[in-house]
Order: structure tokens, then sequence, then C-alpha cells
């Protein structure tokens, strides 16, 4: 089962608590730690994939970048060395268009999915400076470059070349929006689409049981 997670509501957690916008983050980055632990309590839970970072949030101030530049460096460095993905033997791959990360943060995530590679007991996926329809177009064009036309199976092998190649099965949203913010569109077309309202900082244990339990009662067509 592929789990794929769009955190929201950060920053809203942050000014509803009177706290500066980089504290929700800091909250955010440690709820997913834990929202990392409550997957692995179910074997079924094979593949997690996280929206980080969009490329349209690059759009947001100076500072708050820094702080969640910051943010990911330490959390990546902490997973290199984490008791926890080691025991779990979680491989750890960080994704997104990598010419945009500040060069500390790509330097440490090389070195975590370095570190975590032959790992086999589960995937954690972090989306970093992401977007489908660059992922799709990056995709395209490499099917284009190897010939399309002798390319066998072509729809196959452009799978093979997206940054996430597992269909998703879940999408839980949190922080009151219904929509996917252009995240996995084709990873997520068959995919159960879960919204909720709970900010991120906020989101529990008990809320994930249920939306789990909630899933289990789809059923899933396929486009049939």
């Amino acid at each position: 089962m592929h789990v794929a997670i769009i955190p929201d509501g950060n920053r809203r957690w942050a000014q509803k608590t009177g706290k500066p916008v980089w504290w929700g983050h800091m909250a955010g980055a440690k709820k997913m730690e834990e929202f990392a632990g409550w997957c692995s309590k179910h074997p079924e839970v094979k593949t997690v994939s996280v929206y980080a970072l969009s490329t349209e949030n690059l759009n947001r101030s100076p500072e708050e970048l820094d702080r969640l530049w910051g943010i990911y460096q330490k959390e990546f460095t902490a997973m290199m060395k984490s008791k926890s993905v080691k025991e779990k033997s979680l491989r750890v791959n960080v994704i997104g268009n990598n010419a945009l990360w500040r060069s500390d943060v790509r330097q440490a995530a090389r070195d975590v999915m370095r570190a975590t590679r032959q790992y086999t007991g589960g995937v954690l996926n972090i989306l970093l400076a992401y977007g489908s329809q660059f992922e799709m177009m990056r995709g395209m064009k490499k099917l284009v470059g190897k010939g399309i036309k002798n390319v066998p199976f072509a729809e196959d092998t452009f799978n093979k070349l997206l940054m996430v190649t597992q269909p998703v099965d879940l999408v839980i949203r949190t922080g009151g929006q219904s929509r996917l913010s252009n995240f996995l569109l084709y990873q997520a077309a068959y995919a159960e689409l879960y919204f909720t309202d709970t900010l991120w900082p906020d989101f529990s244990k008990k809320e994930f049981e249920k939306i789990l339990r909630w899933y289990k009662t789809q059923q899933r067509k396929f486009g049939k």
C-alpha cells in the first residue's frame, strides 16, 4: 500500500498558537516523524510519499525558505543516523528538482539516500521542490530522447522514468483544502482521496487510524 500525504496547515497552526511561521514548520517536521512511526506499525503500508515542498512554495519569503531549508538539512542528517530508520530498514528517497535545493540540503539528501539505499523494510519518499507537471515533462523528454516509436510498451517505460514509480493507493490532505496541488497527479490517478480540516501539527494517530479504516471500506474500481 502506498500512502501519500499533503501535510497542509503549518503556517495557520503557528498563527493560531501565536507562534512565528517557522515554529509551525518545526512542529510539522516533528509530526512527520510521528507519522512515519505510525505507518511502520501497519505492515500493509510499504511506501509513504510526503509533499514536503512544492515548486510554488519557493515563492515564499527568503526568511521562511531559509528556515525550511535548515529544517530539511537537519532532518536528513538525523535520518542518516536514526536508530529507528535502521531498525525498520527504511529506504529514504529525496525527490524533486534538486537544482533548486540549497547546497547543504542537496548534500544531506545525497548522504541519507546513500546511507539507506540497501534497506528493504519500507520506502519513505520526501518530495522537495517538486511538482507533478515538472515530473511528467521530465519523464516525457527522456522518453522522446529514447525515440518513442522505437520503445516497446512506451507507457511502461514512461512509468519507470518518473521520480515516483509506484501508483498511490491513498492520498491524505490535512488543513481543510480539497485539492491535489500538483502532487503525484499521474501516480494518484486511481487513488482514494481523504481531506480533513485538521491542521497538520494537530493531526493525530487516532485520526490516521480512522482514515485507514475508512480506506478499507472503499470499493476500488480503478476506472471500471
